[in-house]
């Protein structure tokens, strides 16, 4: 079967899915959904980058969902506009369209805080949404919870993201919403009291109910680093003393200790925070399962370009497109990684 797919956005991961779809035998691009009016008219395929692929960009949301396709894939920026993204969500599913999408990320395990229209929308349009990526999603969904079937006794469950970000291109997120290149006293959205774990804490929880683990608290924890130096990365320049390197955790704790942990080591330089934990290759995505036995899986990024942040945009990109058939099979409603079965890369052998 082919499953006729629109993509909506064509940013750092949208470019990705119109080339996951193209790569897909079985997905058809019969639409795609641009906000900026330089797009409109031009081909999807040459706005990722990739050869025409014969659908025209369009801004008229209306006229590309009137044309029924079977699933769109949602990669708009939704980190700094939430309710437009709920708002788009509500319209595509209760226009009877399915959705894979990347944000908001809190749906990806969601508490009851920001889900309730979306639910109503897919109930009216009886349809399905997925929303998933790399992180969160697989690195701290299905990746931790394999790896704990193995296990004898379980004393912890550790996700953590090691990355240096000075080639991810997105000012908007590295300085508005992270702070970096920030003064050290000013706090970033990202690092407000409950927004890691608005944004993490799903994670956290979806590992616990795939354990049938019952949680007390969900705690936060961060620390930043200064710039030794002035220094440029690929999407700006960081001032001598302004903010180059981040940790935090968003920790679920039970009797007292933390049993799951969400952890982000994000420098702008390799050299920056020595003592913290360094990746796997260029940069890795690793779970760790204290217990017996202990065990560490390092998912080393590295793309065809020589570049991690490549490999995290293609792969949160992958997620979304090789779920389309699964997602639009699926009941309808929204979806966790724990309603779903395996999701491979079928059809993708060459």
């Amino acid at each position: 079967m082919v499953y006729r797919v629109m993509q909506w956005g064509t940013g750092n991961v949208g470019r990705n899915t119109l080339a996951g779809i193209r790569a897909r035998p079985d997905l058809e691009l019969v639409g795609c959904y641009v906000f900026s009016p330089d797009k409109r008219g031009r081909d999807a395929g040459v706005l990722a980058g990739l050869s025409p692929m014969g659908v025209a960009a369009s801004g008229d949301a209306e006229a590309l969902l009137a044309l029924r396709p079977d699933c769109v894939v949602y990669t708009a920026m939704a980190d700094t506009r939430v309710f437009e993204t709920l708002d788009e969500l509500g319209t595509i599913l209760r226009a009877g369209v399915n959705v894979v999408s990347s944000g908001p990320v809190p749906l990806q395990f969601p508490d009851g805080s920001l889900d309730a229209p979306v639910r109503e929308a897919a109930r009216e349009g009886g349809t399905s949404i997925w929303v998933n990526g790399i992180d969160p999603g697989f690195a701290n969904d299905w990746l931790p919870l394999a790896l704990t079937g193995i296990s004898e006794r379980i004393d912890e469950v550790r996700c953590a993201e090691v990355l240096n970000y000075a080639t991810y291109h997105q000012p908007t997120v590295l300085f508005d919403v992270m702070g970096f290149g920030g003064d050290l006293d000013d706090v970033p959205p990202l690092l407000r009291p409950g927004v890691l774990t608005m944004a993490w804490g799903g994670v956290v929880r979806q590992i616990a109910a795939g354990l049938e683990v019952t949680l007390d608290a969900i705690e936060e924890f961060h620390v930043r680093l200064p710039a030794p130096e002035r220094f440029r990365i690929s999407a700006g320049t960081i001032e001598r003393g302004t903010a180059a390197a981040l940790r935090f955790e968003v920790r679920g704790v039970r009797d007292g200790r933390a049993v799951i942990v969400l952890e982000h080591v994000t420098r702008l330089r390799d050299d920056l925070a020595p003592d913290w934990p360094r990746p796997a290759g260029a940069g890795c995505y690793r779970v760790t399962v204290r217990g017996e036995p202990d065990y560490t899986l390092d998912l080393r990024l590295l793309g065809s370009d020589g570049d991690h942040n490549t490999a995290g945009l293609k792969a949160t990109a992958m997620r979304l497109v090789n779920a389309v058939p699964t997602v639009v099979e699926a009941p309808p409603g929204l979806l966790t990684a724990l309603d779903l079965p395996l999701i491979t890369g079928r059809g993708l052998l060459r």
